[in-house]
């Protein structure tokens, strides 16, 4: 058995074999460039403990996803930057909602003096958020919160911009459906 494996033939190996200790080498790796990318973000290295340790779960449910279209370290950096900004830049007291054929963010705090309905509207298009893939969830959040640009999420997820336009209609169009469907229950 080999010594040393690059990081593109343990991903390999992982998806053949799913033996823990393929990995573990990229745990080991990679574990304190995320983590202090995490820190970066935060500030705080309890919240990047948590932050790294959430990104290296999700990147054991996506690592079949990982397609070779990019260096491994691009797209984990990828990865951890686009879980980072969704945990950082969301401030836990407020909530995004799209509406609107346009789905321009509205703001939602909880001191705004809502009405009882758009309170309502806005828990609701939270649910059905969270009906969405994670994928989904990620890549609407990152053109309608972060205002990334077609151009910067097809860089960051190694897509074609018609691509990434196509799947940003497919989650708006299922997020509306999920929305609609939760509507119709009240």
């Amino acid at each position: 058995m080999k010594n040393y494996f690059t990081d593109e033939e343990l991903v390999n190996q992982y998806q053949e074999t799913r033996q823990n200790d393929y990995f573990e080498q990229l745990y080991e790796r990679y574990c304190d460039k995320v983590h202090r990318k995490c820190m970066s973000f935060t500030k705080d290295s309890m919240q990047a403990d948590d932050l790294t340790q959430d990104i290296f779960l999700r990147l054991i449910n996506k690592i079949d996803g990982y397609k070779h279209q990019a260096k491994f370290s691009t797209w984990l950096y990828s990865i951890t930057y686009n879980y980072c900004t969704d945990q950082v830049r969301a401030p836990r007291s407020r909530k995004e909602t799209l509406l609107g054929e346009g789905w321009e963010g509205l703001n939602i705090n909880a001191d705004d003096g809502l009405s009882e309905r758009e309170e309502l509207a806005a828990r609701q298009v939270q649910k059905a958020m969270m009906r969405l893939a994670p994928e989904d969830q990620s890549l609407l959040r990152q053109k309608y919160q972060d205002d990334l640009s077609v151009r910067d999420l097809a860089y960051s997820h190694s897509l074609t911009e018609s691509a990434v336009k196509m799947r940003l209609k497919r989650s708006r169009d299922r997020l509306r459906q999920y929305y609609q469907e939760q509507m119709a229950d009240y």
